[in-house]
């Protein structure tokens, strides 16, 4: 390892490279609690595409595994280190390299964030609809990665639907471009979206194209309260029934709602047991209609209240309060978050089970998520240190994943598999994708040297 290390020092500038231990150990973990990482032998903090070349060369030469990292906010583990790793962190290359405004694109490095991306195309008059929670401080190449959705899904589809192409370093540190510019293009397999969603196991991003939007109209926003999280997951069925175009569509329980009230010092109505949160970006009067159809909805299937907010200050402050309910709820202790997605015809019956399984098994969830695309985050929350804790935290975590599949749904709508669901990918996809899987990943990383032991366990490869 020493002489890995020293190769690295030789082939990039000193400002690239991390070799303290103590520096290290803040590259060892993304935010998954509960998912072990290992020591990493040296930190790349890559400037340019030719930094993460030479790392990932090093690497191969040497049989080192390399794991890439954006800005470590993932809740899967796969941004985790591996002992005796070359950590290949992308969060200095953080620059928008061009925005087209009439070719609806932005050319950008992959530790841009979220939120910067998205101010800095609206300037240009135009949108960037991907919008993960944790938008102020997760990366696009994270995004792409784990082909993120977030809270606009529901009308406007998650990141992969926004790739146009990718700069690509592969296992060997041949660049690979993928894609296009052109609004259409079908030259060959569509490599763009086999690497994303690969958690940087076939490849590591170093550039993106994203496609853009024009820039949506002011919406309107609403939140109904229900006294039970049933009544709330039959009127989300009922709302997309109805065929309303909405722009968003969340939903918290009454336990996410009192720890977004600690921890933010909110006033959220805690008398609730289910608050969804509607937002429509129409415009105009269709807005207002969308807005009052789904509150017309919502007292159907017995909404206590719904409240119309006032002005966009007041929207934003209901947006504020779903995009802060994870964090809220890592304050209450250690966090297993489920990602499960299930068919929007199902959610009151999974709204129902995980409720149940928390009474069962005697175990803190909290229940938020993506209501509108079936995409729940339902959260465990323990004591580490409690073994029973633990231990019973890990059966709910399981069973709710074990309901989504019952139910015809998914054991990941959007944070990834890394390292967390892992066991659980075969159980869904079967013998046959799982064996796909690994002619991908031999093809491309015959090796096993990018990101190892993450999204799928591969046997003898």
């Amino acid at each position: 390892m020493s002489e890995v290390v020293e190769r690295l020092k030789k082939a990039l500038p000193p400002e690239a490279l991390v070799t303290d231990p103590d520096r290290i150990q803040s590259y060892r973990y993304d935010r998954a609690m509960f998912c072990p990482a290992g020591e990493p032998v040296a930190v790349v903090l890559a400037r340019e595409t030719a930094h993460v070349q030479a790392a990932v060369r090093i690497a191969a030469e040497a049989g080192v595994p390399v794991v890439p990292q954006g800005a470590r906010s993932g809740l899967s583990g796969a941004a985790n280190a591996v002992d005796g790793c070359i950590v290949v962190s992308l969060e200095k290359m953080d620059r928008i390299l061009a925005i087209e405004p009439v070719d609806r694109y932005v050319v950008t490095q992959p530790g841009v964030f979220n939120a910067v991306l998205s101010r800095a195309v609206a300037e240009q008059g135009l949108f960037y609809p991907p919008d993960p929670s944790s938008w102020e401080f997760c990366s696009i190449g994270g995004n792409l990665s784990t082909n993120s959705g977030g809270l606009c899904c529901v009308k406007y589809g998650v990141t992969t639907d926004y790739v146009l192409g990718l700069e690509v370093v592969l296992a060997d540190g041949r660049v690979l471009r993928t894609g296009r510019k052109t609004v259409k293009g079908v030259a060959g397999y569509d490599l763009t979206k086999l690497i994303v969603g690969s958690e940087g196991t076939l490849g590591i991003i170093t550039e993106a194209t994203l496609a853009l939007r024009p820039e949506a109209a002011r919406p309107r926003t609403m939140a109904a309260l229900f006294d039970t999280g049933v009544a709330a997951g039959e009127a989300i069925v009922e709302i997309i029934r109805s065929g309303v175009s909405l722009s968003l569509l969340e939903i918290m329980d009454r336990t996410t709602i009192k720890a977004v009230n600690d921890y933010k010092r909110m006033d959220l109505p805690t008398e609730a047991a289910a608050m969804l949160i509607a937002q429509s970006d129409a415009g105009g009067e269709a807005g207002a209609a969308d807005v009052a159809m789904v509150a017309k909805l919502c007292r159907q299937y017995g909404a206590i209240e719904c409240i119309e907010a006032d002005d966009p200050a007041e929207g934003e402050l209901l947006l504020e309060a779903r995009r802060a309910a994870l964090v809220a709820l890592e304050h209450l202790g250690t966090t297993m978050i489920d990602d499960v997605c299930v068919p929007r015809s199902r959610l009151a019956d999974f709204i129902a089970a995980v409720e149940g399984i928390a009474a069962e098994v005697d175990i803190t969830v909290g229940v938020l998520g993506h209501a509108g695309d079936g995409n729940m985050h339902p959260t465990v929350v323990f004591d580490a240190t409690d073994p029973e804790q633990a231990r019973r935290a890990q059966v709910a975590f399981d069973r709710i994943m074990e309901v989504g599949l019952e139910l015809g749904g998914t054991i990941t709508g959007e944070h990834g598999i890394g390292v967390l669901k892992r066991d659980w990918l075969a159980q869904e996809i079967g013998p046959v994708a799982l064996d796909v899987h690994r002619a991908i990943k031999a093809a491309l990383d015959p090796e096993n040297l990018l990101n190892p032991g993450k999204v799928m366990a591969l046997g003898n490869l």
